[in-house]
């Protein structure tokens, strides 16, 4: 997981319209439910982004069912949400042959857009483990976070996303 955060890294880093030197203080603040008990399993950091994964109180991190991921990118700016979501999409069918991509919603501001999408793939080409991802993805003044849970299944239902989608839309852009 920690070679894919850094290859993801690289990877909107490359895509995005502009690149601003600020670090600043804003994180984007992710109301997770309380009936899984999460706890952090990993929690990585470098220069320009930080990723946080978190897992069910009573999972471990190579034994999951669920997993969250929260990352953010610093000093992204002007992140067109199209073009983040089909860079993460192909760097999941780089892995997932089979992988499907569906735009679920997009919203926001001009300056704080925001989208969400899944990801479903039947298995990847190291594993044949299913693994499907509900995506939130916002642009803040100062820097991009893309958010999603992941579920062992090669698909997403209705209720699992109409679920995070009412989750994800509860978040907060905070500034310290």
């Amino acid at each position: 997981m920690k070679k894919c955060f850094f290859i993801l890294t690289i990877a909107v880093l490359t895509m995005v319209k502009t690149v601003n030197a600020q670090t600043g203080t804003e994180s984007l603040k992710v109301f997770w439910p309380d009936e899984y008990k999460w706890k952090i399993a990993s929690n990585q950091k470098n220069q320009t982004a930080r990723m946080i994964e978190l897992i069910p109180g009573n999972e471990t991190l190579n034994n999951w069912s669920m997993i969250g991921t929260m990352m953010s990118m610093k000093g992204i700016i002007n992140s067109d949400m199209t073009n983040v979501m089909k860079a993460l999409f192909d760097k999941t069918k780089a892995r997932s042959p089979k992988a499907r991509l569906i735009m679920v919603e997009k919203g926001g501001t001009a300056k704080n857009p925001w989208i969400m999408f899944k990801i479903e793939s039947p298995y990847f080409t190291n594993s044949k483990v299913p693994e499907s991802q509900y995506y939130y993805v916002i642009q803040g003044n100062q820097n991009l976070f893309t958010n999603f849970v992941a579920v062992k299944q090669a698909s997403l239902g209705p209720l699992f996303v109409e679920k995070w989608a009412k989750i994800f839309k509860k978040s907060q852009l905070m500034y310290n």
